[in-house]
């Protein structure tokens, strides 16, 4: 069990994918993604491995839950600055974690 206080340790954003691209140089089927998380933290990057259930014209303009407040992680030549959320089917493909009405982009999950 952890606490809430533990729970807040985890800054969850909403952000709306900007740009998404073929990532070619991931040892596994990726994306690269930027994401637009508001004013205060910008358009950031990401590498999601959605390509079972995703295109890349089918992820632009998609609102998405955001890990914002892990270290960025380097992938092949790209560096991750967040961790796009997302569930596995019973098929183990990621199923994003998505928002089903519009927020603010940058909007905190509490």
């Amino acid at each position: 069990m952890i606490t809430l206080e533990d729970f807040n340790k985890i800054d969850l954003r909403a952000g709306t994918i900007l740009r998404a691209e073929l990532f070619p140089e991931a040892k596994k089927p990726a994306f690269q993604l930027w994401v637009d998380l508001g004013p205060e933290l910008g358009v950031r990057k990401s590498s999601a491995q959605l390509t079972d259930l995703y295109t890349p014209a089918t992820l632009v303009g998609r609102q998405v839950v955001c890990v914002v407040n892990f270290p960025p992680r380097q992938i092949a030549n790209f560096i991750s600055e967040v961790l796009v959320t997302g569930f596995p089917d019973d098929r183990k493909r990621v199923v994003l974690c998505s928002i089903d009405k519009t927020v603010p982009n940058g909007a905190r999950l509490f």
